[in-house]
């Protein structure tokens, strides 16, 4: 019996130097970042812009994997399952982890599969229209959706995105009938846009923006509640009359839960040091970017919040995974 107690003594001696041994010689192999959609995004460039920095300094490769599909749902899917050593990270965005949940039945429960490590970024959307649309203002916008109710149409970037719930908020709040097109991702939705196939869309910052200011689309207005710096001269949804409309594209690391605590100590120290690096402050500013960075445990009560705020949305629109 004693030399089982020894035995069992020495084992929780070992499990309690194990985690500390593994973030002192973390990372020993390359880190993978899963991104769950295409490249050429802002999801996509963040991770690439502190992966890179992420590089030198850890002296470890760092992978983007871009896995795409299901709204960012096959990507996110892949993270929660994978080991909890901290060699895989998510860089996700709010319809994978607090939207499509309320939407539709998840391979991943948020609060049990992952563990969060720290909000990178927040950026608004830009309402964008065709330029052939006789509208400057989301006045007009609610003035010809009276007059054509259910006729004009709002893209989205697929169900249960931003996009798609800013369009639904907008309806709610002006009492107003539009017509949702979901697209698989923003990628096509471009085209059509510019093409007068579609009338609007709640954009990113980074696709709209070109075409913006080369004249092809106009910029109506940013969903936040604070205008945004890359585009001063225009207004929020609620300074142009809708009022309680604040939506925002978030970005923000996550890990497979039961990741070690001090390896996730060490991702976020890193990623928000990288955040504040002036070149990648300013890259990400010139997309509409704002650069956050937070604990752990400030992104937990962030997510949560965001959760119930689209719980909320969701119900109050109807909304459903078909749409």
């Amino acid at each position: 019996m004693t030399r089982l107690q020894s035995a069992a003594t020495a084992a929780c001696v070992l499990a309690a130097f194990a985690a500390p041994v593994a973030a002192q010689n973390y990372p020993s192999k390359p880190i993978r970042v899963i991104v769950p959609y295409a490249t050429g995004g802002a999801t996509d460039l963040i991770a690439r812009l502190v992966g890179q920095k992420w590089n030198e300094r850890f002296g470890q490769p760092v992978l983007v994997d871009n896995r795409t599909g299901a709204g960012g749902v096959i990507g996110a899917d892949a993270a929660a399952k994978a080991p909890a050593d901290g060699y895989t990270v998510l860089l996700a965005v709010p319809a994978e982890m607090v939207i499509l949940p309320h939407l539709q039945k998840m391979p991943y429960v948020v609060a049990r599969d992952f563990a969060p490590v720290s909000l990178a970024a927040i950026t608004p959307l830009i309402f964008v229209v065709h330029p052939a649309l006789p509208v400057k203002t989301v006045k007009d916008v609610i003035a010809l959706a009276k007059s054509r109710p259910g006729q004009l149409t709002y893209a989205s970037a697929g169900t249960g995105g931003v996009q798609h719930l800013s369009g639904e908020l907008l309806k709610i709040t002006a009492k107003i009938d539009l017509l949702h097109v979901p697209y698989k991702g923003a990628g096509p939705v471009m085209p059509d846009l510019l093409g007068g196939h579609v009338a609007m869309f709640f954009s990113g910052m980074p696709p709209a923006m070109p075409h913006v200011r080369a004249g092809k689309l106009r910029a109506i207005a940013v969903t936040t509640a604070k205008r945004s710096p890359a585009v001063p001269d225009v207004p929020t949804m609620q300074e142009s009359g809708v009022p309680g409309f604040d939506i925002a594209n978030w970005f923000a690391y996550f890990v497979p839960a039961g990741t070690p605590a001090d390896v996730i100590a060490k991702l976020n120290a890193e990623a928000n040091r990288a955040l504040k690096l002036p070149d990648v402050r300013e890259k990400l500013a010139a997309v509409g970017a704002e650069v956050v960075g937070t604990s752990p445990q400030e992104l937990q009560k962030f997510v949560q919040s965001e959760s119930e705020k689209f719980a909320k949305l969701v119900k109050a629109s109807g909304a459903k995974a078909t749409d």
